[in-house]
């Protein structure tokens, strides 16, 4: 595997009260982390060709709502689907940026990979965060690119992040992976078709 980890460009939060009766530091969390090259272009063709084979449904927003917010279809693909080896390879590389840039305490990802398709004229998912009440305790979302950027106009995976927001990389094979507490969004797609893979890193709650 070829792959490289990048730091983020952005500062760890700690600061320190100087009044000692107050002292407060808050954790080094970093917004989000990226890992160039994790699967190659045949290994992307892969998964796509996987899950087209897949049901699809449409997809939903939390608590199994269809709404407007979100105009995709997805299937739910595990390591039994032929996929074994993503999942392995997915682990290695959330394990790895978990270690060097958030350090939660993760289970796994619990709920299978979800291969999602954003179609012309309106796939897209807006503005919306992972995190929900009542289910399992997301931790950290991740997005696998799929699919060859100039193979559609639009769709990019934007993270809100203070006053500008950032727009990931569309190359094949990378990984971004950001809190799921993150406001994030996928732009609508204007031509052609988005494929990616994604997926939430459960845990215990936060504390």
């Amino acid at each position: 595997m070829s792959a490289e980890i990048v730091p983020i460009r952005s500062e760890p939060l700690t600061r320190q009260t100087p009044n000692a009766a107050w002292a407060f530091k808050l954790d080094p969390v970093h917004t989000w982390a990226y890992w160039d090259n994790a699967f190659s272009d045949e290994e992307c063709d892969r998964i796509i060709e996987i899950g087209n084979q897949r049901t699809h449904q449409k997809g939903e927003t939390g608590n199994g709502v269809v709404s407007n917010i979100r105009q995709s279809d997805i299937a739910w693909l595990y390591a039994s689907d032929d996929m074994e080896w993503a999942y392995r390879r997915m682990t290695d590389i959330i394990m790895s940026l978990n270690d060097r840039f958030f350090g939660f305490d993760l289970f796994g990802a619990a709920e299978g990979f979800q291969f999602t398709k954003y179609q012309a004229p309106s796939g897209k998912y807006g503005k919306h965060i992972d995190s929900m009440q009542g289910t399992l305790i997301r931790k950290l979302s991740f997005t696998l690119q799929l699919s060859n950027p100039d193979d559609y106009v639009g769709g990019d995976l934007r993270l809100h992040i203070g006053s500008k927001p950032q727009t990931m990389k569309r190359e094949r094979g990378y990984v971004a992976v950001f809190p799921s507490y993150v406001l994030h969004e996928v732009t609508p797609v204007t031509k052609g078709t988005r494929y990616s893979l994604v997926s939430w890193i459960t845990g215990k709650p936060f504390k």
